[in-house]
């Protein structure tokens, strides 16, 4: 696995899906990464996770390269691009497979929805209704069986199991304070899919160890999901950065930014012809120097 990292300077790092194009929301949260390692001292990276075969285009990832450089920001070494790397989450999941931790679901949505609707029992996570565990104890006949016939699955994590075997865990926020590892409010999250060896969880873990991230930021919506990461982080024997999230930007009635607005797009703005300084001060950040 991989050691520990070096904790002499910060690395940080801005890590946007290219299923569209970048926003103000965005701007934002690349400058406040890089500007972590502007006070304090050390690298900035970028990587491109690219999981999302179905959404992700090259325009987007290219769109994202040339959007960042206009708005002023210089990233250290090359870009890790996520689909290129397909074989480590690989390694990672036959990890947690020798464990035991993981079990192949073959439910839909439609079937999980109708279960929980039979048990008239839905807690719910922050990701919504947590999985019901149908498949947990499936027969190892059937299971068998199925694999066999090729239906599609999604690998899910045992996640009492899982809890079990890590133990108490805690992670820090630089901003909120040490936190209790609470991951099994998400219940049996899903690690990868039958043709995508991976999932958001598992690959932004391994990711950062592997890229020796000592400071991880990101919007305070994935606050809770880190939960998750600290147990991924100790059953991979991984290790463990610290954390700051930040306030998520929105418009002037509250929304948050999305790709799906169109207007507020770096691009747009661009082309409307704002320059790197102005978008930078419409994200709420002081200026870079030019």
């Amino acid at each position: 696995m991989i050691g520990a990292m070096n904790q002499a300077s910060v690395i940080t790092r801005f890590a946007p899906s290219p299923t569209g194009y970048l926003h103000l929301g965005h701007a934002f949260s690349a400058l406040f990464a890089q500007h972590q390692v502007w006070t304090a001292g050390g690298r900035f990276l970028l990587r491109l996770e690219d999981i999302d075969t179905v959404r992700c285009r090259p325009e987007f990832a290219a769109a994202i390269l040339d959007d960042l450089a206009w708005l002023g920001l210089h990233w250290d070494g090359p870009v890790r691009t996520q689909s290129e790397h397909l074989d480590d989450y690989r390694s990672a999941l036959d990890h947690l497979q020798g464990r035991g931790l993981l079990y192949p679901c073959f439910c839909t949505r439609k079937e999980i929805a109708a279960e929980i609707a039979r048990s008239g029992h839905a807690p719910h996570g922050p990701d919504g209704v947590l999985y019901p565990g149908t498949c947990r104890g499936l027969d190892p006949g059937e299971r068998q069986h199925r694999l066999d016939s090729g239906q599609p699955y999604a690998l899910r994590l045992d996640m009492r199991e899982a809890v079990a075997q890590a133990g108490p865990l805690m992670w820090r926020d630089l901003d909120a304070g040490v936190q209790i590892a609470r991951p099994e409010i998400f219940g049996d999250v899903v690690l990868a899919r039958k043709d995508t060896p991976t999932s958001y969880h598992l690959a932004v873990v391994w990711d950062d160890a592997l890229q020796g991230i000592t400071l991880v930021t990101r919007g305070n919506d994935l606050f809770e999901a880190s939960h998750v990461h600290r147990l991924l982080q100790a059953l991979l024997a991984l290790p463990v950065p610290d954390y700051r999230h930040h306030a998520l930007l929105t418009d002037a009635e509250g929304r948050r930014y999305a790709k799906r607005d169109k207007a507020l797009t770096i691009a747009s703005l661009r082309q409307s012809g704002h320059t790197p300084i102005q978008v930078q001060a419409l994200a709420g950040f002081i200026p870079l120097a030019t």
